[in-house]
């Protein structure tokens, strides 16, 4: 870890705390002259430190800049080796870890931006890309899985990200199935999974792991047509979290999870914060809507519904809504 990297670790670690050149260059075993050298870098890539005389230097705890520096702060010796890359403004996280796995990127590569311009969500869908306030990620997965056990995927990583986000912010959020997280009744995270197939094994060669979530939005920044049903982490204050914070822990949880592809004990989490379970929902994706009662998730991630006439049928593929009596 490089000079610039330990210093800012220590106030990272530390917001709101000051700590003299003197008592940083100790701690991280450099001269005073490194240390400087370190917080005008910082300052640089639009970090906001304070530097008061006689105290020393303090990072801002409302300072949210996205860096390789500030996520490898929050991830452990061996995750440091990941590939990361951190863009101001891209088209598609996604179509960057395309073009990366196509060249031999390798697992565990990740793509983050702090706005899309072309973000895509499920269906095709437009993915409004917020500046600075939203966390824009894709992860390239080497899994040894056919195609058929790529839905196990999808539920595993809304998991892993409804996890991290539970332990960075302290925050419960619910799985609508399959993948999005939903926070106080608002969609605040969108998940999209793509596999790259390799055709004469059938195995799947990569998956490219989208991740898109609502970190700190004013609520008069939400697009009027997206009032109603897309909401926010958080609406201002964050309490010192940081978007690098959440984006480190969420591949953490995403690395951990989604390649232990035996242990399917992360299903209890998904069946416990189901918004979907038990309640009576549309299916869509027909000419009408089909009306069901969601009554529970397969163990490789299919939900398992019951129509008006009893008949019992699951689900692998498809888009649902919570119906409103």
């Amino acid at each position: 870890m490089s000079v610039k990297q330990e210093v800012l670790k220590t106030l990272e670690e530390n917001r709101g705390e000051f700590f003299s050149g003197e008592e940083l260059a100790g701690r991280l075993k450099v001269s005073r002259a490194a240390v400087w050298k370190s917080i005008k870098a910082l300052e640089t890539m639009g970090y906001k430190i304070k530097a008061v005389p006689n105290r020393g230097y303090c990072l801002a705890t409302a300072s949210d800049v996205l860096s390789v520096e500030g996520i490898k702060t929050f991830l452990n010796l061996e995750q440091e080796s990941l590939n990361i890359e951190v863009k101001e403004v891209t088209g598609s996280t996604n179509q960057d870890a395309k073009l990366a796995a196509a060249n031999g990127a390798s697992h565990g590569s990740v793509f983050v931006a702090n706005t899309q311009t072309n973000g895509r969500g499920r269906r095709g869908r437009n993915f409004v890309s917020m500046e600075g306030s939203g966390i824009y990620m894709s992860i390239i997965l080497k899994p040894l899985l056919t195609a058929s056990d790529a839905i196990y995927l999808t539920t595993a990583a809304s998991v892993a990200v409804y996890r991290a986000i539970k332990m960075v912010t302290k925050k419960d959020t619910q799985i609508k199935w399959v993948n999005d997280l939903y926070y106080e009744g608002k969609k605040v995270c969108g998940i999209l999974t793509e596999a790259v197939t390799d055709c004469e094994t059938g195995l799947i060669d990569s998956i490219i792991l989208g991740i898109g979530i609502n970190f700190n939005i004013q609520t008069e920044q939400i697009p009027s047509e997206l009032k109603e049903v897309a909401g926010a982490l958080y609406h201002g204050d964050t309490n010192g979290v940081s978007r690098n914070q959440l984006i480190a822990e969420i591949l953490c949880q995403v690395l951990q999870i989604c390649m232990d592809s035996e242990n399917r004990e992360f299903l209890e989490d998904y069946r416990e914060n189901s918004m979907v379970l038990g309640k009576e929902i549309n299916i869509l994706g027909y000419s009408e809507p089909k009306k069901a009662i969601a009554i529970g998730i397969e163990d490789n991630g299919g939900l398992i519904v019951e129509y008006e006439d009893k008949k019992r049928e699951t689900i692998h593929t498809g888009e649902v809504s919570i119906r409103l009596i």
